[in-house]
C-alpha cells in the first residue's frame, strides 16, 4: 500500500481527482486528495491575502495531522509550486516521491506568475480587476479550451463550469522559498500538453524550467489537455500505481 496525496492546480478542489482517487483505493492505496483554501469545498474561506504559504500549510498540516509518511506527494499545474515549497521548506523527511502532473518546479524567488508570457499577465491582470475584484482571478471558458482536446466530452465541461471557483490571485503572485533540500526527493513528471523532450529543452533554454531535468527526473507521456485527472482518469491512476515507491 502507498500513501498518496493529491494537490489540485488553479480552479480546482478534491473533486477533481475523485476517479482518480477511486482507482488508487481500488488497488489498495490511501489515498488523500485535498482541497487548498478558498477553492473547492473550502471556497467561502477564500480571502485576498489567501496566498502560496496558506496553501504549502494546507498541505503541511495534512500531513502534520494525519500523521502521513513515505507520502507520495502529487501536485497538478499551479500545485507543483505548493508541493514543492511544502516538501523542500517544512517536511522532507515524510516524502517518499514527487509526482508533477503537467508541470514542473520553479526555482527559489519565482512565482506562477513568472511562467506565463507578458501578454497574458496583462490578460490575467485585467480579468482580476475587472471580474475578480481586485483579488480573484476567475475561471477560464472551459467549453472553449475543450474544444481544441478530442477526449474531453460535454460531462467534463459542465462538471467544470459547476464546481470550478475563482483562484485567490495571490497564490499566482507569491514566490517560492526553497532551502534546496527537496532536490534529493525522486520526481515523476506526467506529462499531457507537453513531451519529455519539450520538457529537458525547456529545462536546458528557459531559467525557470531549469530544474525540470536530471538524474532524479523520470517521464510518463499521457497525451490530453491540461486536466488529465478529467479527461484520462484511469490512465493517471494506472501510471502512479505502477510509478509508486517500492520500499
Amino acid at each position: 500500500m502507498t500513501t498518496f496525496v493529491l494537490v489540485p492546480g488553479f480552479w480546482l478542489g478534491a473533486w477533481a481527482w475523485r476517479p482518480v482517487t477511486a482507482a488508487l483505493r481500488g488497488h489498495g492505496h490511501e489515498v488523500y486528495p485535498l482541497s487548498l483554501t478558498g477553492l473547492g469545498e473550502r471556497a467561502h474561506l477564500a480571502r485576498p491575502d489567501t496566498d502560496l504559504d496558506v496553501h504549502v500549510t494546507d498541505v503541511v498540516n495534512l500531513l502534520r495531522y494525519e500523521d502521513l509518511h513515505d507520502v507520495v506527494l502529487v501536485g497538478h499545474s499551479y500545485a507543483g509550486a505548493v508541493v514543492t515549497t511544502a516538501v523542500a521548506d517544512r517536511m522532507t523527511d515524510r516524502i517518499a516521491q514527487l509526482v508533477f502532473v503537467d508541470t514542473g518546479p520553479l526555482p527559489d524567488g519565482a512565482a506562477n506568475e513568472d511562467f506565463s508570457p507578458p501578454p497574458e499577465r496583462d490578460r490575467n491582470a485585467a480579468m482580476v480587476a475587472e471580474h475578480g475584484d481586485g483579488w480573484r482571478l476567475p475561471p477560464p471558458p472551459w467549453a472553449g479550451l475543450a474544444a481544441s482536446a478530442a477526449d474531453v466530452d460535454e460531462s467534463v465541461v459542465a462538471l467544470l463550469d459547476e464546481r470550478s471557483v475563482a483562484q485567490p490571485w495571490a497564490t499566482a503572485t507569491t514566490p517560492v522559498r526553497l532551502t534546496g533540500a527537496w532536490e534529493k526527493l525522486p520526481r515523476l513528471g506526467v506529462l499531457s500538453s507537453f513531451t519529455a523532450e519539450q520538457a529537458r529543452e525547456m529545462a536546458a533554454t528557459v531559467p525557470l524550467c531549469r530544474h525540470m531535468a536530471g538524474d532524479s527526473w523520470r517521464y510518463e507521456e499521457l497525451p490530453t489537455w491540461h486536466w488529465p485527472m478529467l479527461s484520462r482518469p484511469a490512465e493517471l491512476a494506472r501510471i502512479l500505481h505502477e510509478a509508486r515507491p517500492t520500499v
